[in-house]
Parts: structure tokens; C-alpha cells; sequence
């Protein structure tokens, strides 16, 4: 204990780490400021009562990407979606083109520059496309008051600017700040809404259900450290050094472990399956609102009702977060070229032989781990809605993509911090 508030009172006193946290704090404000400003022309009583529906579920992952922005339809109620969406889009380009994998991973820092650049680029198409299906589907929905082509336009270059400018303020405060600053704000629209859901409890609040609040308080607490622990969690593989002399100094020899991550693929299968699972409603809810062929209509309001159900939703749900996990492992990382570096520099698992032997090795471990991660995964995304069956209560629910940004920001927050305390203390 004493070495934290050792740590704190350190903090406070030096003068370039406080600018530092000064400077992401009132970035934070600033984006908390931008996302409380509303289109021009929005029903706030209209959006409210649509995203409060059954039909307003499937906006929840890109409320929760836009910080809160798009509860109330704000001039960033796309946030850093379109900026994360591209990035990933272009790490799963460089399955399909050489010259980016090439780019990526051989050029560097130059070319780690090079990369995010393109995915600069491709975030205006994306937030152009987003923030004008947005808009189209609202207003065909009723959400939203009808838009004239102007006003339409108008709007939808209000929303791909304020994108831009969020992922400005992400990419200033990841270098002038401490930690990543596109998760920081993601952190920060989910802390934001804290507040709501507790006023949420307090209506609902019955001195009958006490028992039941206790319970979920418990069950929380233990939900976050098993998440906290299976993030943290690694698979060290033991790695030596061949010795090598060099005139007469001997270099090698050491002993070290190369660290495989549990959950090697973050929260990024959960995205893709609710990406798979929201676009589909969308369209169809799309279909069943604006489209006057009945037959259409039928088809789509069939297929948005099995969409729908409770237990079909959570089972594909679990089965495409499972299969997401082993799929984007399987694009981020490659055995092969893991062999390739450690037979380049000396280096080899004990009794294992390099080359094609280690790839298959390294890739045997690694699955068996993802399987764990991929369970894992799975049992996180569909918590809530399992949380939610039990209790009755919408608001006690706890999981998903949420909690597991907000423990992965923290952690890594953690970390930034303590890594510029041990920096300035030697």
C-alpha cells in the first residue's frame, strides 16, 4: 500500500506525466462534450422511444463504439467505428495481398505508419457509409422526422466529420497522452452510461429484491476477475538460445519462453459476430418497415422473429464467436513465421527441431489454448443475455463487448502508468 501512494504522490509531482494525464482527461471531456450535441433535425422523443424498443437492440454494439454518440444521435454518434472497422478490414487484407502483410510486418515503424494511413483513408468510405444507413434506415423506421436530400446530405457530412475528429483526438492522445486513445474513448462512453443504468435500478428499486442485487453484486465480482484472469492469462513455451563466439566473447546461451496469450484475439470475434448477427436485422427490419410489397414485408418480419428468439440468437451467437476466435488467431498469428524468426536468430524450443517441426508445434499449443480463449469468448458474449433471462431486470446484466474493453483498458492503463512511474523512478 505504501508503495502505490508512493507511486501517486510521484505522479503528482512530475510535471510531464501530469501534463500527460491532464491532457487525455480533458480530451475525454471534450469528447463527452461533442457526443451530448445532436444532428440537426432529430426527434429526440421519437429516437428515444425507437432505441428503447425491441428494434433499438441492434444498435447497441455501435452505441457502445461510439461512446454513447449514437443513443442521441450526435455529430459523433459514429465515434471510432468506422476507424476500428478499417483496421480491421486492412489486418484481414493482408491474408489476401503480399505487399501489405509485407508492409506491415517487414517495413517497420515506416511501414506500421504506411498501414494506419491507409486505414485513414478507408475510414471516410466507411463513415459515409455507415452514417448514411443510419440516418436512411431511422427515418424509414420512424426514429427519426423525414429528411429532405439537402438535409440528408448535410448530415451525413456532419457525421463522417465528427468521425475524423474522434479519431484525431484518439490518435493525439495515444501520443500525447498514456495509453491507446481510440480504446480510451470507447472506455469512457461505457463508463458514461454507468449512471444511467443505476438511475434505471433505483425506479425498479423493491426492498423485496435485495437478495437478488447481493447475488448479482457477487456473481459480478467473480465475473471480473475471471475475466481479468483468462485476459492476463499466457502459455509460456520455453525458448534457448544457441551460443555463438565472436572473437573472444560468447554470445547465447540464455534461456527465455515465448508467451502465447489465452485469449489471443481480444474482443475482435465478438465484433465480427455481432457484425454478422446486427447487419441481417438491419436489412430485414429495413425491408419490413420501408417496403410496400407485402410479400417482402411477410418474409422479412418471419426472419426477424427467428432472429429474435431468445435461444436461437445466443446459440449462433456462441457457435460464431467460437468460430471468429479461431479464424482471426489464425490470421494474426503464424507459426511458421514465429519458427522462421527464432531459427534466424539462434534460437529453438528444447526438444523440438527447428523449422517445420517448431511451426507445427507452436501451432498445436496454440490451438489447444484458443480453444480455451474461443469457450471463453463465447460464455462472455452471451452472459448478458443469459443475465438478463434470470434476473428479469434489463439493467442487471453484466459481460460482453463492455466488459471486456473496460478490463482491457484499464489493465493496459495500468500498465502505461506504472511503466512511466518505474521509467522516471530509475
Amino acid at each position: 500500500m505504501s508503495n502505490f501512494f508512493k507511486k501517486i504522490g510521484l505522479i503528482i509531482k512530475d510535471s510531464s506525466l501530469r501534463k500527460r494525464i491532464i491532457f487525455v482527461t480533458v480530451a475525454l471531456v471534450i469528447f463527452r462534450l461533442l457526443s451530448t450535441i445532436p444532428v440537426p433535425g432529430i426527434d429526440s422523443a421519437r429516437l428515444a422511444a425507437f432505441l428503447s424498443g425491441p428494434t433499438g437492440d441492434v444498435f447497441g454494439l455501435f452505441n457502445i463504439f461510439s461512446g454513447g454518440g449514437l443513443s442521441n444521435l450526435s455529430i459523433v454518434m459514429l465515434g471510432v467505428g468506422p476507424y476500428i472497422t478499417a483496421s480491421i478490414v486492412m489486418q484481414l487484407l493482408t491474408m489476401i495481398f503480399p505487399k501489405l502483410k509485407e508492409i506491415y510486418q517487414e517495413e517497420g515503424e515506416a511501414g506500421r505508419a504506411k498501414f494506419t494511413q491507409y486505414s485513414r483513408l478507408l475510414t471516410v468510405p466507411l463513415a459515409l457509409v455507415q452514417g448514411g444507413g443510419f440516418l436512411l434506415l431511422l427515418q424509414k423506421s420512424g426514429a427519426i422526422t423525414h429528411l429532405g436530400t439537402i438535409d440528408l446530405i448535410a448530415n451525413i457530412m456532419v457525421v463522417i466529420a465528427g468521425s475524423m475528429l474522434l479519431m484525431w483526438i484518439g490518435e493525439l492522445m495515444t501520443e500525447f497522452g498514456i495509453g491507446n486513445g481510440t480504446s480510451l474513448i470507447i472506455f469512457a462512453g461505457i463508463v458514461a452510461a454507468i449512471p444511467t443504468y443505476l438511475s434505471q435500478l433505483l425506479v425498479t428499486f423493491s426492498p423485496a429484491q435485495i437478495p437478488l442485487y447481493l447475488g448479482f453484486l457477487v456473481v459480478a465480482l467473480l465475473i471480473i476477475f475471471g475475466v481479468v484472469v483468462v485476459t492476463e492469462a499466457e502459455r509460456p513455451i520455453p525458448v534457448t538460445y544457441a551460443k555463438r563466439v565472436r572473437g573472444n566473447k560468447v554470445y547465447g546461451g540464455v534461456s527465455t519462453y515465448l508467451p502465447l496469450r489465452v485469449n489471443q484475439a481480444g474482443v475482435i470475434p465478438i465484433i465480427f459476430a455481432l457484425s454478422l448477427l446486427i447487419f441481417p436485422q438491419m436489412i430485414f427490419q429495413f425491408l419490413a418497415t420501408g417496403v410496400s410489397n407485402g410479400v417482402i414485408k411477410s418474409i422479412s418480419s418471419f426472419i426477424l422473429g427467428i432472429l429474435n428468439n431468445g435461444w436461437f440468437y445466443s446459440i449462433f451467437y456462441f457457435i460464431l464467436v467460437f468460430l471468429f476466435t479461431y479464424f482471426y488467431t489464425a490470421v494474426t498469428f503464424d507459426p511458421h513465421a514465429i519458427s522462421e524468426n527464432l531459427q534466424k536468430n539462434g534460437a529453438f524450443i528444447p526438444g523440438i527441431r527447428p523449422g517445420q517441426n517448431t511451426a507445427e508445434y507452436i501451432g498445436k499449443v496454440l490451438t489447444r489454448i484458443t480453444m480455451v480463449g474461443a469457450i471463453f469468448l463465447g460464455l462472455i458474449a452471451v452472459l448478458p443475455l443469459a443475465m438478463k433471462a434470470i434476473t428479469g431486470i434489463q439493467s442487471l446484466a453484466i459481460g460482453g463487448t463492455a466488459l471486456l474493453i473496460v478490463v482491457s483498458v484499464v489493465i493496459d492503463l495500468m500498465k502505461k502508468v506504472d511503466a512511466q512511474v518505474s521509467m522516471r523512478e530509475y
